[in-house]
């Protein structure tokens, strides 16, 4: 088997990791095909892999007991599909599945559970899953606060960010499944962006024409959780400060520590 090369990989929680800590794990990923509809995690099943995404988009989907159901957040090359593992849950009611077709790295969860014990990966990944709170939460106040056509400027401005190129393979299905409206009701809505020049409809596509003008139309519903992202898992490494003792005084110098994994 090929060795996999940390800077080779996608995904970039990976590319975060320790080089210690990626060289531990790198044995156990399974390069996996991803078809639409690809099942990530089952609702109420143990969660026996979990799979760091290297293209496509997975969807994570919410269903009430009499079976409503909604998109309540994507997950790209950006994350971890099965990340409640890494907060000790076995299962969730939740369900993950491919919408957009892609490639991933799968590992066994009884293989992916002693990574965490790396105190540096084990912030990087719960820092990660702030980061997912947080996209539940804005998600919550776009719905409560924000207008169909912002949502889903918003959504289509998530899509973006995690699929390579201007062309979105999104049907009005999953449209609807993002918004949680009716399909009926989606066509309107693209017609409203159409109308803005933000973008260009046709059947299963989503052309992305203007990103600055669906990012003006999204308004305050997009912007903070990608910030908080980029902040807390791709910023930069910290300066740390250390205390030398000297005949006399202590002195103060500031440096990067290798292998430091705190970030402010």
């Amino acid at each position: 088997m090929t060795e996999l090369l940390q800077r080779q990989v996608r995904n970039r929680l990976l590319r975060q990791f320790p080089e210690d800590a990626f060289q531990l794990l790198a044995p156990f990923l399974d390069p996996i095909e991803l078809p639409v509809k690809h099942s990530l995690v089952r609702p109420r099943k143990p969660i026996e892999h979990v799979c760091f995404l290297e293209s496509g988009l997975a969807s994570m989907v919410a269903e009430s007991a009499d079976g409503k159901s909604v998109e309540i957040r994507h997950i790209g090359r950006e994350g971890i599909a099965g990340y409640p593992v890494v907060l000790g849950v076995d299962r969730t009611p939740n369900k993950t599945f491919m919408q957009v077709a892609g490639f991933g790295l799968q590992v066994a969860t009884e293989d992916f559970l002693p990574i965490l014990e790396h105190p540096c990966v084990r912030q990087l990944l719960l820092r990660y899953v702030h980061t997912c709170e947080l996209q539940l939460a804005h998600s919550a106040l776009a719905a409560a606060k924000f207008n169909t056509h912002q949502r889903l400027a918003r959504w289509l401005l998530m899509c973006h960010d995690r699929i390579d190129g201007n062309d979105l393979p999104l049907t009005h299905e999953f449209l609807a499944l993002m918004l949680g409206v009716r399909r009926a009701g989606v066509t309107d809505e693209l017609h409203i962006l159409e109308g803005m020049h933000a973008i260009k409809s046709t059947r299963g596509n989503v052309r992305i024409t203007d990103r600055n003008k669906l990012i003006e139309i999204a308004g305050g519903c997009y912007g903070v959780p990608e910030q908080e992202y980029e902040r807390l898992i791709e910023g930069p490494e910290p300066e740390v400060v250390f205390l030398v003792e000297r005949p006399g005084r202590e002195h103060a110098i500031v440096a990067r520590e290798p292998g430091s994994c705190l970030r402010d």
